[in-house]
């Protein structure tokens, strides 16, 4: 028999690729080791396909690689970019996985040379940001009405027209002072910064323009300088910058209390509309108007009030009633004079005598009054003592009076004994006929009993 040819042997212990899974993971390894890029070269092989999209290459002297940039981001170019321009391109590392193509994806295009000075430009703009110059904490607020405002411009430029146009239109009676700097080439930067600091110095304006006419990034690049940059945080007036047109933002923009997006919207910023302050003092002058008649009418109903209750006075009982207030015045002075120069004198009484007492001689003099006074206190008690002691004598005396029996017969009593000294209590005690012993109060009898009898006849008798 013939043989077959041999069928292809697989071996399923191997991890095999395919081209698709190959690219696709190269792609996902290339997204995610790469951050945006800046990428410099000269444009080539340029195509601008109907879609809108752009694929080229950038090449140098040894290597080149290709490009492509989707419609969205193609919308932002400021320019027209062409075959043969050295350009500056911020873009994505990545792999058309169709053709297995390495290439970029570019978010954003420069010519090289605008593209150098906006990286520095945008450097520069992190480094003042973390400094706080951009911070909104740091802004000032506007005057709404300015006294007087300052320009900072040149004073040749198209800058300057157009913003005394517009503050003559809006606001012709605001003063306006001009600073006149250079704002391009080498020497604008001390220029400008001179002129802020001499308005700073001076200060004759409550409000300063920083303006100057459009131009491309090189025009402007006075205004992206640091030194100015923190010579307009440092003004202690506030700055409004006008400068180039609306598209362009330049670093004095970000430090600047306000910014106008040309030097035209500057001044609308700054100078107050002269229509509607007219309208606002209208306003005002209505509603003053109206308050004055509210406080007449009340000042006259209250003098209607005051006059119903009290006559008005003549004008001489008014002065006279004044000249006796002054009268009045004039005593509450005087006793008030009085009374200070006695407070006085007494406070310098009473110092003398603290320095009397606080004398050698004085306190001598003193302890000798003191003794005197106590020698005289003790003679006094002792007096007082013997005085004591006497009533208490004289009392205990009265008391032993009282209580003695010649008191008793004194008051007309009598004391009976019998003819052996003893006292007769009882009529019992003495028979009839016996001879007893009375004692009065000065001196004493005796007497012999008689029967009741001889009592009733003697009574009777």
């Amino acid at each position: 028999m013939p043989t077959s040819p041999a069928s292809p042997i697989i071996d399923f212990s191997r991890d095999l690729y395919s081209v698709s899974r190959l690219n696709a993971e190269v792609r996902a390894v290339l997204d995610g080791s790469f951050p945006l890029l800046w990428v410099q070269g000269e444009l080539s092989n340029l195509s601008q396909p109907a879609s809108g999209h752009l694929y080229f290459s950038l090449k140098d002297g040894a290597s080149q690689v290709r490009c492509a940039m989707f419609r969205g981001k193609r919308r932002r170019l400021g320019f027209q970019p062409a075959n043969g321009q050295q350009l500056l391109v911020r873009a994505r590392v990545g792999l058309y996985e169709p053709r297995g193509d390495f290439q970029l994806i570019v978010e954003q295009m420069e010519p090289a040379g605008d593209g150098a000075l906006r990286l520095a430009l945008e450097q520069l703009k992190q480094r003042l940001a973390a400094d706080g110059l951009f911070a909104e904490a740091h802004k000032r607020a506007l005057p709404a009405y300015p006294c007087q405002l300052g320009l900072i411009t040149s004073a040749s430029g198209a800058a300057l027209h157009d913003l005394l146009t517009v503050l003559g239109r809006r606001f012709p009676l605001l003063p306006v002072l001009i600073y006149p700097s250079l704002v391009q080439g080498a020497q604008a930067v001390e220029a400008l910064i001179a002129a802020i600091e001499l308005a700073n110095r001076r200060g004759e304006c409550d409000l300063l323009i920083l303006a100057r006419g459009g131009g491309s990034l090189e025009d402007l690049v006075a205004f992206n300088d640091e030194a100015l940059a923190r010579a307009i945080h440092a003004s202690e007036l506030p700055i409004v910058t006008g400068i180039g047109h609306e598209i362009d933002l330049s670093i004095a923009d970000l430090v600047a209390d306000r910014r106008g997006a040309t030097p035209s919207a500057a001044a609308e910023l700054v100078a107050p509309d002269a229509e509607q302050a007219r309208r606002h003092l209208c306003g005002l002058d209505a509603r003053l108007a109206t308050a004055a008649r509210r406080a007449r009418e009340t000042a006259r109903q209250r003098l209607s009030a005051l006059q119903r209750q009290h006559a008005l006075l003549h004008p001489r009982a008014r002065l006279e009633q004044q000249q006796q207030r002054v009268d009045d015045l004039q005593r509450r002075l005087e006793r008030a004079l009085e009374a200070r120069v006695g407070e006085a004198g007494a406070h310098l009484e009473r110092l003398g005598q603290r320095l009397r007492r606080v004398a050698p001689g004085q306190r001598l003099h003193v302890e000798a009054e003191h003794l005197a006074r106590l020698s005289e206190r003790l003679a006094q008690a002792g007096r007082r003592a013997i005085e004591r002691r006497r009533e208490q004598l004289a009392a205990l005396a009265g008391g032993l009076q009282a209580r003695s029996p010649l008191a008793t017969l004194a008051r007309g009593y009598a004391i009976v004994t019998d003819t052996e000294g003893r006292l007769v209590h009882r009529p019992q005690q003495v028979p009839p006929g016996a001879r007893i012993r009375v004692q009065v109060a000065e001196g004493g009898f005796e007497a012999r009993v008689i029967d009741d009898a001889q009592r009733a006849l003697s009574e009777r008798a």
